[in-house]
Protein backbone atom coordinates (compact mmCIF):
# COMPACT_ATOMS: atom_id res chain seq x y z
CA UNK A 1 0.00 0.00 0.00
CA UNK A 2 1.56 3.30 -1.07
CA UNK A 3 0.15 6.75 -1.56
CA UNK A 4 -3.44 7.94 -1.68
CA UNK A 5 -5.63 7.92 -4.79
CA UNK A 6 -7.74 10.93 -5.77
CA UNK A 7 -10.80 11.30 -7.96
CA UNK A 8 -12.83 14.21 -9.31
CA UNK A 9 -16.60 14.37 -8.96
CA UNK A 10 -18.06 17.49 -10.50
CA UNK A 11 -15.96 20.42 -9.30
CA UNK A 12 -14.77 18.61 -6.16
CA UNK A 13 -11.79 16.40 -5.45
CA UNK A 14 -12.04 13.37 -3.19
CA UNK A 15 -9.34 11.24 -1.59
CA UNK A 16 -9.74 7.46 -1.42
CA UNK A 17 -8.97 5.76 1.88
CA UNK A 18 -6.01 3.44 1.13
CA UNK A 19 -7.41 0.95 3.65
CA UNK A 20 -10.98 1.05 2.31
CA UNK A 21 -11.46 1.66 -1.40
CA UNK A 22 -15.17 2.37 -0.85
CA UNK A 23 -14.46 5.22 1.56
CA UNK A 24 -13.72 8.70 0.24
CA UNK A 25 -13.40 12.13 1.83
CA UNK A 26 -13.32 15.60 0.27
CA UNK A 27 -10.07 17.43 -0.32
CA UNK A 28 -9.13 20.49 1.70
CA UNK A 29 -9.20 22.84 -1.30
CA UNK A 30 -12.65 21.58 -2.31
CA UNK A 31 -13.91 22.36 1.19
CA UNK A 32 -12.32 25.82 1.18
CA UNK A 33 -13.93 26.44 -2.21
CA UNK A 34 -17.28 26.60 -0.38
CA UNK A 35 -16.35 30.16 0.56
CA UNK A 36 -18.36 32.72 -1.43
CA UNK A 37 -16.17 34.34 -4.07
CA UNK A 38 -18.23 37.21 -5.43
CA UNK A 39 -15.02 38.96 -6.52
CA UNK A 40 -14.54 36.25 -9.14
CA UNK A 41 -17.63 37.49 -10.98
CA UNK A 42 -16.10 40.94 -11.36
CA UNK A 43 -12.76 39.43 -12.37
CA UNK A 44 -14.42 37.25 -15.01
CA UNK A 45 -16.28 40.25 -16.45
CA UNK A 46 -13.07 42.29 -16.45
CA UNK A 47 -10.92 39.75 -18.29
CA UNK A 48 -13.72 39.09 -20.79
CA UNK A 49 -14.08 42.82 -21.51
CA UNK A 50 -10.31 43.15 -21.87
CA UNK A 51 -10.22 40.24 -24.30
CA UNK A 52 -13.08 41.75 -26.31
CA UNK A 53 -11.09 44.98 -26.72
CA UNK A 54 -7.66 43.41 -27.26
CA UNK A 55 -8.74 40.55 -29.56
CA UNK A 56 -11.42 42.16 -31.66
CA UNK A 57 -9.68 40.75 -34.73
CA UNK A 58 -10.43 37.23 -33.43
CA UNK A 59 -14.03 37.29 -32.28
CA UNK A 60 -15.57 39.98 -34.54
CA UNK A 61 -14.97 38.15 -37.86
CA UNK A 62 -16.12 34.97 -36.12
CA UNK A 63 -19.32 36.72 -34.99
CA UNK A 64 -20.23 37.52 -38.60
CA UNK A 65 -20.09 33.91 -39.77
CA UNK A 66 -20.73 32.05 -36.49
CA UNK A 67 -22.40 34.22 -33.80
CA UNK A 68 -22.65 31.36 -31.31
CA UNK A 69 -18.99 30.56 -31.83
CA UNK A 70 -18.07 34.15 -30.98
CA UNK A 71 -20.23 33.99 -27.85
CA UNK A 72 -18.57 30.74 -26.80
CA UNK A 73 -15.11 32.23 -27.41
CA UNK A 74 -15.82 35.21 -25.15
CA UNK A 75 -17.61 33.08 -22.53
CA UNK A 76 -14.54 30.91 -22.21
CA UNK A 77 -11.99 33.71 -21.77
CA UNK A 78 -11.95 33.64 -17.96
CA UNK A 79 -11.58 29.84 -17.91
CA UNK A 80 -8.64 30.00 -20.32
CA UNK A 81 -6.93 32.73 -18.31
CA UNK A 82 -7.44 30.80 -15.06
CA UNK A 83 -6.20 27.60 -16.71
CA UNK A 84 -3.03 29.29 -17.94
CA UNK A 85 -2.30 30.64 -14.45
CA UNK A 86 -2.95 27.22 -12.93
CA UNK A 87 -0.57 25.66 -15.44
CA UNK A 88 2.21 28.06 -14.49
CA UNK A 89 1.59 27.34 -10.81
CA UNK A 90 1.66 23.58 -11.36
CA UNK A 91 4.90 23.72 -13.34
CA UNK A 92 6.52 26.00 -10.76
CA UNK A 93 5.49 23.65 -7.93
CA UNK A 94 7.14 20.73 -9.70
CA UNK A 95 10.45 22.56 -9.91
CA UNK A 96 10.13 23.89 -6.34
CA UNK A 97 9.79 20.33 -5.06
CA UNK A 98 12.78 19.15 -7.06
CA UNK A 99 14.90 21.98 -5.67
CA UNK A 100 13.64 21.43 -2.11
CA UNK A 101 14.67 17.76 -2.35
CA UNK A 102 18.20 18.87 -3.11
CA UNK A 103 18.26 18.22 -6.84
CA UNK A 104 20.79 20.31 -8.75
CA UNK A 105 18.76 22.61 -11.01
CA UNK A 106 20.20 23.61 -14.36
CA UNK A 107 18.51 26.92 -15.32
CA UNK A 108 18.75 25.98 -18.99
CA UNK A 109 16.37 23.09 -18.38
CA UNK A 110 13.72 25.17 -16.61
CA UNK A 111 10.73 26.21 -18.81
CA UNK A 112 10.79 29.88 -19.73
CA UNK A 113 7.47 30.71 -18.06
CA UNK A 114 8.70 29.59 -14.61
CA UNK A 115 12.43 30.31 -14.94
CA UNK A 116 12.23 33.43 -12.75
CA UNK A 117 10.01 31.68 -10.20
CA UNK A 118 12.60 28.93 -9.81
CA UNK A 119 15.40 31.47 -9.51
CA UNK A 120 13.63 33.17 -6.59
CA UNK A 121 12.83 29.83 -4.97
CA UNK A 122 16.52 28.95 -5.04
CA UNK A 123 17.27 32.30 -3.41
CA UNK A 124 14.70 31.50 -0.69
CA UNK A 125 16.43 28.18 -0.01
CA UNK A 126 19.83 29.84 0.16
CA UNK A 127 18.72 32.73 2.36
CA UNK A 128 16.31 30.99 4.77
CA UNK A 129 17.93 27.53 4.90
CA UNK A 130 14.73 25.61 5.76
CA UNK A 131 15.02 22.05 7.06
CA UNK A 132 12.32 20.09 5.26
CA UNK A 133 10.67 17.40 7.37
CA UNK A 134 8.09 16.38 4.74
CA UNK A 135 7.47 17.42 1.13
CA UNK A 136 4.31 16.90 -0.95
CA UNK A 137 2.56 14.52 1.41
CA UNK A 138 -1.08 13.75 2.19
CA UNK A 139 -2.75 14.50 5.51
CA UNK A 140 -5.89 12.66 6.64
CA UNK A 141 -8.47 13.56 9.26
CA UNK A 142 -10.34 10.53 10.60
CA UNK A 143 -12.33 12.62 13.04
CA UNK A 144 -13.55 15.25 10.59
CA UNK A 145 -13.39 13.25 7.35
CA UNK A 146 -11.21 15.25 5.01
CA UNK A 147 -7.79 14.93 3.40
CA UNK A 148 -5.36 17.15 1.57
CA UNK A 149 -1.92 17.45 0.04
CA UNK A 150 0.46 19.99 1.56
CA UNK A 151 3.57 21.46 -0.04
CA UNK A 152 6.04 21.32 2.84
CA UNK A 153 6.48 20.86 6.56
CA UNK A 154 9.72 22.55 7.56
CA UNK A 155 11.78 23.77 10.47
CA UNK A 156 12.74 27.43 10.11
CA UNK A 157 14.76 29.20 12.78
CA UNK A 158 14.07 26.32 15.16
CA UNK A 159 10.28 26.35 14.68
CA UNK A 160 8.20 23.83 12.74
CA UNK A 161 5.78 25.46 10.29
CA UNK A 162 3.37 24.27 7.61
CA UNK A 163 4.41 25.86 4.31
CA UNK A 164 2.46 26.49 1.15
CA UNK A 165 3.96 27.70 -2.14
CA UNK A 166 1.86 30.31 -3.97
CA UNK A 167 2.42 31.87 -7.39
CA UNK A 168 -0.89 33.78 -7.50
CA UNK A 169 -1.01 37.58 -7.75
CA UNK A 170 -1.45 37.95 -4.00
CA UNK A 171 -1.68 35.96 -0.77
CA UNK A 172 -5.37 35.53 0.04
CA UNK A 173 -6.93 35.01 3.47
CA UNK A 174 -8.42 31.64 2.50
CA UNK A 175 -4.95 30.10 2.71
CA UNK A 176 -5.26 30.33 6.51
CA UNK A 177 -8.16 27.84 6.36
CA UNK A 178 -6.13 25.56 4.12
CA UNK A 179 -3.07 25.57 6.40
CA UNK A 180 -5.20 25.08 9.52
CA UNK A 181 -6.81 22.00 7.95
CA UNK A 182 -3.39 20.53 7.23
CA UNK A 183 -2.06 21.46 10.65
CA UNK A 184 -4.86 19.82 12.64
CA UNK A 185 -5.30 16.65 10.58
CA UNK A 186 -4.81 13.35 12.40
CA UNK A 187 -1.99 11.83 10.39
CA UNK A 188 0.31 11.99 7.40
CA UNK A 189 0.16 9.14 4.88
CA UNK A 190 3.61 8.83 3.32
CA UNK A 191 3.47 8.67 -0.46
CA UNK A 192 6.28 6.15 -0.93
CA UNK A 193 5.29 3.54 1.68
CA UNK A 194 1.70 4.33 2.69
CA UNK A 195 2.90 4.45 6.31
CA UNK A 196 0.95 6.61 8.76
CA UNK A 197 2.99 9.09 10.79
CA UNK A 198 1.94 11.76 13.27
CA UNK A 199 2.10 15.46 12.58
CA UNK A 200 4.57 17.21 14.86
CA UNK A 201 3.56 20.18 17.03
CA UNK A 202 3.78 23.35 14.96
CA UNK A 203 4.38 27.00 15.69
CA UNK A 204 2.09 28.02 12.82
CA UNK A 205 2.00 28.36 9.07
CA UNK A 206 3.48 30.45 6.29
CA UNK A 207 3.21 31.09 2.58
CA UNK A 208 6.18 31.35 0.29
CA UNK A 209 4.82 33.76 -2.30
CA UNK A 210 6.83 33.58 -5.52
CA UNK A 211 6.18 35.89 -8.43
CA UNK A 212 8.23 36.40 -11.61
CA UNK A 213 9.89 39.52 -10.14
CA UNK A 214 10.30 38.71 -6.42
CA UNK A 215 9.57 36.40 -3.49
CA UNK A 216 8.46 36.81 0.11
CA UNK A 217 7.87 34.55 3.10
CA UNK A 218 4.59 35.51 4.77
CA UNK A 219 3.43 34.23 8.19
CA UNK A 220 -0.19 33.02 8.30
CA UNK A 221 -2.38 32.56 11.37
CA UNK A 222 -3.80 29.02 11.35
CA UNK A 223 -4.65 28.25 14.97
CA UNK A 224 -7.67 26.55 16.56
CA UNK A 225 -10.04 29.44 15.83
CA UNK A 226 -9.22 29.33 12.12
CA UNK A 227 -9.59 25.56 12.11
CA UNK A 228 -13.09 25.94 13.59
CA UNK A 229 -14.01 28.11 10.59
CA UNK A 230 -12.70 25.41 8.26
CA UNK A 231 -14.89 22.83 10.00
CA UNK A 232 -17.92 25.05 9.39
CA UNK A 233 -17.10 24.93 5.69
CA UNK A 234 -16.73 21.17 5.99
CA UNK A 235 -20.38 21.02 7.12
CA UNK A 236 -21.40 23.30 4.25
CA UNK A 237 -19.62 20.98 1.81
CA UNK A 238 -21.83 18.10 2.99
CA UNK A 239 -24.89 20.31 2.62
CA UNK A 240 -23.99 21.26 -0.94
CA UNK A 241 -23.03 17.77 -2.10
CA UNK A 242 -25.29 15.45 -0.08
CA UNK A 243 -27.74 16.86 2.46
CA UNK A 244 -29.48 19.42 0.23
CA UNK A 245 -30.60 16.75 -2.22
CA UNK A 246 -33.39 15.36 -0.05
CA UNK A 247 -34.96 18.46 1.45
CA UNK A 248 -37.48 19.24 -1.33
CA UNK A 249 -40.34 16.78 -1.56
CA UNK A 250 -43.02 16.09 -4.15
CA UNK A 251 -46.01 18.45 -4.25
CA UNK A 252 -48.93 17.40 -2.07
CA UNK A 253 -51.23 19.96 -3.70
CA UNK A 254 -51.03 22.19 -6.77
CA UNK A 255 -53.09 24.24 -9.16
CA UNK A 256 -52.89 26.29 -12.33
CA UNK A 257 -51.14 25.21 -15.49
CA UNK A 258 -48.82 22.23 -15.24
CA UNK A 259 -46.10 21.57 -17.83
CA UNK A 260 -45.93 17.91 -18.90
CA UNK A 261 -43.42 17.25 -21.68
CA UNK A 262 -44.42 19.41 -24.62
CA UNK A 263 -48.07 19.59 -23.62
CA UNK A 264 -49.82 21.89 -21.20
CA UNK A 265 -52.94 20.91 -19.33
CA UNK A 266 -55.06 22.49 -16.67
CA UNK A 267 -54.86 20.71 -13.35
Amino acid sequence: MAGVSRIKRGDSRFYIDPEDAHSRVPGVTSVVDQLPKSFLKFWAVKVTAEAAVEHEDVWLPLARRDPQGAVDYLKGVHRRVAGEAAGVGSRAHTWFERAARGEAINPRHVPADVKHHVRWFMEFLDQIQPEFLHLEQTVWSDRHQYAGSFDALARIDGEVVMLDWKTSKDVYASVALQLAAYRYADRIILSDTGENVSLPPMAGGAVLHVRPDAWKLVPVSCGPGIFKKFLALRDIFDWETIDSRGVIGFPIAQGGAVQTGTERRAS
